[in-house]
């Protein structure tokens, strides 16, 4: 497993953009598929992003398709979620997390970083 801490997170109106970071002390982190979730009071954790290894390929929920980016520099051992155009219902605690190539599981959290976002 790797460390994963999150940063970024914080108030803000409804409209309005934040960038997270994942980051990782971890040497390899370019052999790990990166993803974000999100979960709000009472809701189960739910997918939000990933993006592979290399970079090239991503996915995103229905519910931030053209909203979010997620991207990666894997010189920075870093893993971004731009996050524009939020909504009230955007409000969650963020995690990232890593899948490692030999079992594209999602093994490795972080601890999370509190969004919220004021109608």
């Amino acid at each position: 497993q790797v460390q994963l801490v999150e940063s970024g997170g914080g108030l803000v109106q409804a409209g309005g953009s934040l960038r997270l970071s994942c980051a990782t002390s971890e040497g390899t982190f370019s052999s790990y598929a990166m993803g974000w979730f999100r979960q709000a009071p009472g809701i189960e954790r739910e997918f939000v992003a990933s993006i592979s290894r290399s970079g090239r390929s991503t996915d995103y929920a229905d519910s931030v398709k053209g909203r979010f980016t997620i991207s990666r520099d894997n010189a920075k051992n870093t893993v971004y979620l731009q996050m524009n155009s939020l909504k009230p219902e955007d409000t969650a605690v963020y995690y990232c997390a890593a899948a490692p190539r030999a079992t594209r599981q999602y093994e490795s959290w972080g601890q999370g970083t509190q969004v919220t976002v004021s109608s």
